[in-house]
């Protein structure tokens, strides 16, 4: 066997070797990112319902004449400055997820002031609509959070595969960078006063 054709095939393959190990990488890390994204899109499916239920909502309330203004242009104001927030789950930065997240927690804020707002008008209490969509809100509430933690589950596979060696080389080589997660609202860490006195 001629000396020069080992060193050949010594290359040939490592060259398989090194080939099939970034082709692998790559391939799984767009099927784990596009895993993220679809979730992301599934979280936004779930905050788009929780809109849509808002304007039957408030549609419902305002056909009390003299219910509080202030309150639902508060719910109106708060729904319209979250959907202008549009976000790139292939690029999402901390400051963005943050931004979107205080813009919901808006929402939910006014949402809430709402619903105890309007435990005071007994008309509007008793309408079976506003009792359907109350009902209705709360469970796309509950999707929301499970919709959340399904992404940050995808997200965390996916930041986990490119992180870990010699895949963290690979991803700096094709780009991949790790993408953002949810995080707890600021204060939820903190368990709430609860007073029992009367």
């Amino acid at each position: 066997m001629k000396k020069w054709l080992i060193p050949v095939i010594a290359i040939a393959v490592l060259g398989i070797i090194i080939y099939s190990l970034t082709v692998g990488f790559n391939n799984t890390a767009i099927t784990k990112q596009e895993n993220a994204r679809l979730t992301w899109s599934n979280v936004e499916s779930s905050y788009q319902r929780r809109n849509d239920l808002i304007t039957n909502l408030v549609k419902t309330v305002q056909g009390a004449a003299d219910f509080e203004r202030g309150t639902l242009t508060d719910v109106i104001e708060a729904r319209s400055k979250a959907t202008g927030i549009t976000i790139d789950p292939s690029n999402i930065t901390p400051e963005q997820m943050q931004q979107f997240q205080q813009a919901q927690g808006q929402v939910s804020s006014a949402l809430s002031r709402l619903l105890v707002t309007v435990e005071r008008y007994p008309d509007i209490k008793a309408n079976q609509n506003f009792l359907q969509l109350q009902s209705q809100l709360e469970g796309t509430e509950n999707r929301i959070n499970v919709a959340r933690n399904r992404y940050n589950e995808a997200v965390t596979d996916y930041n986990t595969y490119i992180r870990t060696f010699p895949n963290s080389i690979f991803a700096g080589w094709f780009g991949f960078d790790q993408m953002v997660r949810f995080e707890a609202d600021a204060g939820s860490e903190d368990a709430p006063d609860v007073d029992f006195d009367f």
